[in-house]
């Protein structure tokens, strides 16, 4: 089993509907700008621990789960019924992503005694990635510098494929509440480290094991939950605006380290081409200071792979 050299304490907070996990590590400093970091799409907080333990200096960091995930709940949700009850929503809106950070910052920045808008320091990976990127664009004077883990949003789409949108908004909908989209149960931790080795061929079982305690939860039957709520997977039913999307690019005010794996995630996932690495690259004009930076040797899952490396950029590009 991985051995944590920082350790995290939880707190929760009340952040809009939700009662937030908040994950935290090393001691607040009020004339240091707070380090954020969120997390990807069916991940939790402590998906950091390897980058945070790799860190060369102390300072103070926090790690939200995001709502519907890890040990975040709505607020009326004081008894969960079992792991994996995140409450009666049946799809998630991008934009909730947005407000409850708008919210977390207010709430760190009063824990440290400075104004509610004081800049901070933001990582994100994946969706966080892709939330960093929008929020910093959104809310320019509360970012300082912004690191974006391979969060390179979506393919472009066009107005005529919204009715086939909504239709498959509301398909997966009813796919949903017939059980259809439910998460798979594992017999025991293994079985969680393995899924997780089997997404990600680069992570060690130690740090797989590690992860699995903390990305999963064991159910009234003995076995081992994902800790994400399977509303998750309905597709959204809103398309994807580029142009708005560049347009609050073209706002962030903050440097910008975008960093991508020396895997091509895109070409991965959009087997079809309709979105490229390339494609991605253009996008990044559009924010005025930003640089890219690839870790070489890994994934998508780069902050696993590679979390020196991963440590080492983002703490030279936020000094």
């Amino acid at each position: 089993m991985y051995q944590v050299l920082r350790p995290a304490h939880s707190q929760r907070v009340t952040l809009r509907s939700q009662r937030y996990h908040l994950r935290q590590w090393g001691t607040p400093t009020p004339d240091r700008a707070p380090l954020l970091l969120v997390h990807g799409w069916m991940d939790v907080s402590a998906s950091w621990q390897f980058v945070v333990d790799a860190l060369a200096q102390d300072r103070w960091v926090l790690a939200p789960d995001w709502r519907g995930f890890g040990q975040t709940r709505p607020l009326h949700l004081t008894q969960p019924r079992h792991p994996t009850d995140y409450g009666e929503a049946d799809h998630y809106l991008f934009a909730d992503y947005l407000a409850d950070l708008d919210v977390l910052v207010d709430h760190v920045n009063t824990e440290l005694g400075r104004p509610a808008d004081a800049p901070i320091d933001l990582v994100g990976h994946s969706m966080g990635g892709n939330v960093a990127m929008m929020y910093g664009g959104i809310r320019p004077q509360r970012v300082r510098r912004l690191v974006n883990l391979e969060g390179f949003g979506m393919p472009a789409t066009r107005p005529a494929q919204a009715p086939g949108r909504y239709a498959k908004w509301m398909d997966e909908l009813k796919a949903l509440h017939r059980g259809d989209l439910a998460l798979k149960a594992y017999d025991d931790l293994h079985g969680v480290a393995q899924r997780l080795m089997k997404t990600n061929r680069r992570l060690p079982l130690a740090r797989a094991l590690w992860l699995a305690e903390h990305w999963a939860a064991r159910n009234a039957d003995g076995r081992w939950e994902v800790l994400g709520d399977p509303a998750h997977k309905v597709t959204s039913a809103l398309l994807y605006q580029l142009d708005e999307v560049l347009e609050v690019f073209a706002r962030i005010a903050a440097p910008v380290l975008a960093v991508e794996a020396s895997d091509d995630s895109l070409a991965q996932w959009f087997t079809r081409g309709e979105y490229t690495l390339a494609q991605y690259h253009e996008r990044l004009r559009h924010v005025p200071n930003c640089r890219t930076a690839v870790v070489a040797d890994a994934g998508h899952m780069l902050h696993h792979d590679q979390p020196q490396a991963v440590a080492g950029l983002i703490e030279d590009f936020l000094a």
